[in-house]
Formats: C-alpha cells, sequence, structure tokens
C-alpha cells in the first residue's frame, strides 16, 4: 500500500493554504500536482485574483528558501543568476548568487521581462543548473519556479516564446470566486491579511518525501500508451499548428502520479490523466491562424482528443 506520511504532507499543506485562498481547491490541487510531480507551474489569469497570493502561500507553507523576483523590461539576466564582482581586497572574483539559488521561485509577471532575460530561467528549469562565466553551478534538490502573467495586458510585455511555455508543467487559471467566497474574503481582511499569520507546516524533507513518494506510484504500459496517445493526436488535430512534445507526454505521466498520490492509490487510472490534461498539454500548443480566428482554441482541441482517444479497459 501507498505510504500514507506523504498524503498527509499533502493534507498538511492544502490545509495551510486555504487558511489564505478561498475557494480555490481545484486551482491547489493542480498547482501541488504540478510541484509534486517535479514541474514548474505558470499561473495566466487576470490582476486581483490571487495569483501571486496563492504563489506566496504555498512558499511560505513549506519551511524553504523563497524568493521574488518583479519581472520588468530592464531586469537583466545577471539580476536572475547573479555576477562575479571583484574583490579588491583579495584581487579575486567573488560569485554573489542571484535569487534563482533558492528552493521556491516566485517570478512575478514574468511576461513583462525582455526575451534575453526570460531565456535565463530556460536552462535552469530544464536541468536545475545555471551558468555563470563559463562555469556550471547545480540548483537545490528542491528547486519551483512558480511564474504568474496577465493575459490581458498586452503593453510592454514580452510573450512568452514556445520554448519556454513548454517547460512548464502547466498553465492554469484561477478564475473569479463564487459571491459566497468573496463574501468571506473580505470578513478575512477586515484587519489583517490572513497570509500575515501564515506559518510552515512542511520541512524540505517532507516534500522530498513526498516528491519521492509520488515517483513510487504504479503507471500500467496501457495507460502509458494513452498519455502518449493523447499527446501525439495533439500533432495532428485540425486547426494546430504546432502539436506538444514528449515531454508533454512526461509531464501527464509525473502530474497523473501525484494526483494519484493524492487520492491514496498506487496506480494511476484514466480519471486522473483526463482531470490534469489540459493544462499539462494545451500550452505547448500553437494554433495556426485562421483556427484562432474561427474562436478554435488549444484547450478546446485537447477536450475533443480526450473525447476521442480509446480510454484503456
Amino acid at each position: 500500500m501507498v505510504d500514507l506520511a506523504p498524503r498527509e504532507i499533502y493534507r498538511k499543506i492544502t490545509a495551510n493554504i486555504e487558511t489564505v485562498m478561498r475557494g480555490q481547491s481545484a486551482a491547489m490541487r493542480k498547482l501541488l500536482a504540478g510541484f509534486a510531480g517535479g514541474g514548474h507551474v505558470l499561473l495566466e489569469d487576470y490582476p486581483g485574483t490571487g495569483k501571486t497570493t496563492l504563489a506566496k502561500t504555498l512558499a511560505l507553507s513549506i519551511d524553504g528558501v523563497f524568493k521574488r523576483i518583479q519581472f520588468t523590461p530592464d531586469l537583466l539576466p545577471s539580476d536572475i543568476l547573479g555576477v562575479s564582482i571583484f574583490d579588491q581586497k583579495d584581487q579575486v572574483f567573488r560569485l554573489h548568487k542571484g535569487p534563482i539559488f533558492t528552493n521556491i521561485l516566485l517570478a512575478d509577471e514574468i511576461n513583462r521581462a525582455s526575451p534575453r532575460t526570460q531565456s535565463a530561467l530556460l536552462e535552469a528549469m530544464a536541468e536545475k543548473q545555471v551558468s555563470i562565466d563559463g562555469k556550471l553551478l547545480r540548483l537545490e534538490d528542491l528547486f519551483f519556479v512558480l511564474a504568474t502573467q496577465n493575459p490581458v495586458e498586452s503593453r510592454g510585455t514580452y510573450p512568452l516564446p514556445e520554448a519556454q511555455m513548454d517547460r512548464f508543467a502547466l498553465r492554469f487559471s484561477l478564475g473569479y470566486v463564487i459571491p459566497q467566497e468573496e463574501v468571506a474574503i473580505l470578513t478575512d481582511q477586515r484587519k489583517s491579511h490572513p497570509i500575515e499569520d501564515i506559518s510552515p507546516c512542511a520541512t524540505l524533507e517532507d516534500v522530498l518525501a513526498l516528491k519521492g513518494q509520488v515517483k513510487e506510484v504504479r503507471l500500467s504500459d496501457e495507460l502509458k500508451r494513452y498519455i502518449v496517445d493523447i499527446v501525439g493526436a495533439t500533432r495532428s488535430a485540425p486547426g494546430v499548428q504546432l502539436g506538444a512534445s514528449p515531454r508533454a507526454s512526461l509531464a501527464l505521466m509525473n502530474t497523473s502520479k501525484a494526483l494519484a498520490l493524492f487520492d491514496g492509490q498506487e496506480f494511476v487510472t484514466p480519471e486522473q490523466v483526463q482531470e490534469i490534461a489540459v493544462p499539462v498539454i494545451a500550452h505547448r500548443m500553437v494554433m495556426d491562424p485562421q483556427a484562432r480566428f474561427s474562436g478554435r482554441t488549444a484547450e478546446g482541441v485537447v477536450e475533443e482528443i480526450l473525447e476521442t482517444v480509446p480510454v484503456p479497459a
């Protein structure tokens, strides 16, 4: 049977976040699936929906190092990675590490930085290492990027290229909460913000144990083929200019395993694959202009594929 301890870690983190975030249980499940599955997450939603608050609450729930970068057009790669500065006293160059050397990195409004600066994250997100002055430096065992961007404000922004979108395991939105939950938010913040009372409920060792247990969840050969068939279907779907890569298959496998663990199961089911498929796959696809003009979306294509690809018995 699956060890219950990692499930308790998930429950504790979820309960901690729920003291701040109202009405976002589905978003928290997706976020923690990406987190426990070893990927990175992109939150894309309108201003004021709680993207930054959710990121900060997750970070504060874990007893690790948290750093935030506010992306702006004048941000340089060295502002993220670090820079070597000459020490006149000792006559040597000393590396001053940037905020990327952390456990959880909040890349706030990532699309406001130039493509050159955005690319500074590519190596870190894919290989957990950075190159500074010709030297390779490893990042922490727990390294998680949670980025946010505003989908409706285009002035002063630089759309993320396909190569960087592919580095995110999931992209999803929070959406607006129901009126009752919004009233509760007003009540919670009548004197102070509840995030001020957040304290860690899990250690780095707990989180690494959670991530390790996700890898132990079983995935049958039939479900592996099911995942590959879903992702492969995006490459030939009408209106799709660029389909999802094999990295999407890997992300779908890992996040599905995380959901199975959260549900107390020792193996993945088709329902868990279907639950997480859209946020894992859709952002990696490029729709052709005619399809976009006619209102066809990547999310809609993935949903159509889920209805047509045969489900393993």
